[in-house]
Formats: structure tokens, sequence, C-alpha cells
């Protein structure tokens, strides 16, 4: 019988791990990788830390190296971009030509949202998000004289400013919100790292809007708040978020609302084809509806799962979304459901003054979310109280004496 055909659309850490697993769950078809960038599928946590400070080289974002594309019979065409998907035909095109598929993966990505209003087209104006944004960011912060601001306090956004206080330059982070991260983690943590980041020398300022980005003889100069006030700049990283690349979905009239809609199996609407990592709102079981994320872990996850998925296994996919961060001195993980933990009480063991703690979410004696603060090892044991719907006492799970592996345990 002749082989089938699987091309995955896509060029970061979901289509390496759904390769990967596929193989390694017994597809024998033709698997062709289709990624606009001119090089194999890499991941981007290094790109707003390790990397661009400069304590890690360009082939720790690589998670398989070229090696294992050639001995595991894996075609990857780079620098070839899809262009449109037709899912009567079962064929893809690109501007290399035209590729029939038997079953095809979209995992596209995110791209990072542009700053819209005058001077966002100005040199020294940076996104990131591959590895040639990282690298002419790093080139631009290692002089250590520079005046940088930071549109939005995301996490990349305080990533990238950490990494500019260690090179030496002056930083301002400009946020809209009354706290640094209030979104993803409240009021309160969010204003701990805005602590840990004055303490480092980083100009925080809240609830300031942005108006426009300006420039002389084509260079950016400053940016001007809708006060009025210009913050001065000699360049200006912007880090207000990103949308799902939905582009080649939308030719072939999938549905889409918040990045590919698809079931807990990463089916999409149109037979045959599937979607993951950032790009695919995936239906979760856990929380009865659908939820899209755009964190490391779930590329990684959501990758290996849609992998075996593709290898005929059946699965409802019900990872608990994890992130983590690594800032000065300070290092975090965080696991749990952030869209509950918007209404949820905080419960915390240990001191934020000090940053080292474990702060857990709780709705109605039940563990929503949970993030640990330079303390380790205990990530399992929080994912455990989250999957397992554990009641919990908020005086036990706030005291240090009271081992988390106990709590629930039978």
């Amino acid at each position: 019988m002749a082989r089938e055909r699987v091309v995955v659309v896509g060029g970061g850490l979901t289509a390496a791990r759904a390769v990967e697993s596929m193989r390694g769950n017994g597809v024998d078809d033709e698997i062709v990788v289709v990624t606009r960038e001119n090089r194999r599928p890499y991941e981007r946590p290094p790109l707003s830390k390790g990397y661009l400070a400069g304590d890690e080289p360009s082939s720790a974002i690589y998670p398989l190296d070229a090696a294992w594309y050639r001995d595991h019979d894996v075609e990857v065409r780079r620098g070839v971009r899809a262009t449109a998907l037709d899912t009567s035909a079962r064929t893809l095109a690109t501007d290399a030509g035209e590729l029939t598929w038997d079953r095809v993966l979209l995992a596209t990505g995110a791209s990072p949202r542009r700053f819209d209003g005058p001077g966002a087209g100005l040199r020294g104006v940076h996104l990131l998000r591959s590895l040639p944004d990282s690298t002419h960011l790093r080139t631009a912060l290692r002089h250590g004289d520079r005046r940088v601001v930071v549109i939005g306090s995301s996490w990349i956004g305080l990533e990238v400013a950490a990494a500019a206080r260690a090179y030496g330059d002056e930083v301002s982070v400009l946020g809209r919100s009354e706290a640094p991260l209030v979104g993803a983690v409240g009021r309160e943590l969010g204003g701990m790292f805005a602590d840990l980041h004055r303490e480092h020398g980083v100009e925080v300022r809240t609830e300031v809007a942005v108006s426009a980005i300006v420039g002389e003889r084509g260079r950016v100069r400053g940016v001007v708040l809708s006060t009025g006030e210009e913050v001065p700049a000699d360049l200006v990283v912007v880090g207000i978020g990103a949308t799902p690349n939905v582009e080649l979905a939308a030719s072939a009239r999938l549905t889409i609302d918040d990045g590919i809609v698809t079931d807990a199996s990463f089916r999409t609407s149109a037979d045959g084809v599937y979607a993951a990592g950032d790009v695919a709102n995936v239906f979760n079981p856990t929380l009865g509806h659908r939820l899209r994320v755009e964190h490391w872990a779930n590329a990684d996850a959501s990758g290996r799962a849609v992998g075996r998925v593709l290898a005929g296994e059946q699965l409802d996919y019900d990872e608990i979304p994890y992130f983590y961060t690594d800032q000065y001195d300070l290092g975090m993980e965080y696991s749990g459901y952030g869209e509950l933990a918007d209404r949820a009480d905080l419960v915390v063991r240990g001191d934020l003054a000090t940053r080292e703690c474990i702060a857990f979410w709780v709705i109605d004696g039940r563990v929503v979310a949970g993030m640990n603060v330079n303390v380790w090892d205990v990530n399992d044991e929080v994912q455990r109280l989250i999957r397992d719907r554990i009641a919990v006492d908020p005086a036990a799970l706030a005291d240090p004496r009271v081992p988390l592996a106990g709590i629930g345990a039978a």
C-alpha cells in the first residue's frame, strides 16, 4: 500500500514535537515540514531569555538536530511560505509550488502585535518573535549605553527589560495596567514583579498609554504618552501580546475564533486537517470550553499529543497550562487556569517580600492555579492539587510546615 503524506506547516516547537511524536509512535508515512524561516523548527523561550542575555548559543533553540530529520526520513522545506490550503483537493499552495497531502497539521503559531500608532516603522523599533529579531535586539542592547523603552509590561517585555539591565542599559517599562502582568497573575503578584525591576534600576510606569513613537532622520528618539510627555529612547521594544496566524486556515474556510477552532483531539472543522500550538483554540474537557495557550509548555505538550493523534491514538488533550520565567535572581513557574484565577482567593505560602513563596489561587476550597517563586521541586504537587480538584484547607495550604504532598493525600 502506498505511503500517505502528512504535511506539517510551521517552524516552531509544536512542529518539531509533532514529527518526533509521529515517528516515535509508529507513523511510517511520508512527512514534510514547510517552514517560512530558512532554518529547521526551533523553540522561542531562549529568544527572550538565555540567548538574548548572551548566556546561550543559537544552537540552544533547536529541539532536534539536523541529523534527526535525515535519520528519521522527515523532509524539511525551509524558506517556503504556505499561501493557501484547499481541503477539497487536499493541496497546499506555497511560493515554491504545490504539495498534495492526506493529512495536514497547521502549527503556524502567532505573531507579535505591532504598535498601531505613528512611528511604528522607525529604525530602532523592535519586535521579538524570531531568531533574527533576537539577534538584532541583542546586538543593539549589548553596547550597554542605550536608553531602552519597553511598550507593554508582558512576560516578554519584562524579560527584555532584565536582559537590557544586565547589559547596563537604561530601561523604562510602560504598562497600561495598575501593575505588570495583572491579567496573568493579578495585582499583588504583578506588584512583586514591579518591585523586582525597580530594585534593579528599571523605571516601571503603570497606567500609562502610548500615543506615538517619534524619531529624527528615520530613527527613534522617544515615546510619546497620551499626556504629551516624551520618554527618551534610543530603541523601543514593543511587547503588547500576539495574534494567532490564521491566514492559511482562513484560506481554507476553517472555523476560526481567536485561533483555529479544534476539538479536544486537535481536529479542525475540515476532515484531515489538524491544528496545535499557539494558533489552536482547543476544546478543554476540564473547563468545558475552548482554550488557546501561547506558552512554551503548550507548544511542547500539544505537539507531542497531536503526533499521537496523527499516529491513530484516541485522546482528549487536557494538559494544565504551564509557563515559567527567569528575571534577575527570580525564577518562577506557574500552573493553572488564569481565567479562573481572576475570581479566586489568593493564598500565599512563604514570603512575598523576600520573593520566596508559593502563591495559590483557590475557588470554593479548590486550587485552580499555583505559582512557585524561587521555591523548587513543587510544581508536580501544585499540578496534582489542580488536576485532582483536591479540597484544601487554606490555613494548611499557607503553612510551610505542612508538606504539600500531604494535602489531600489518602
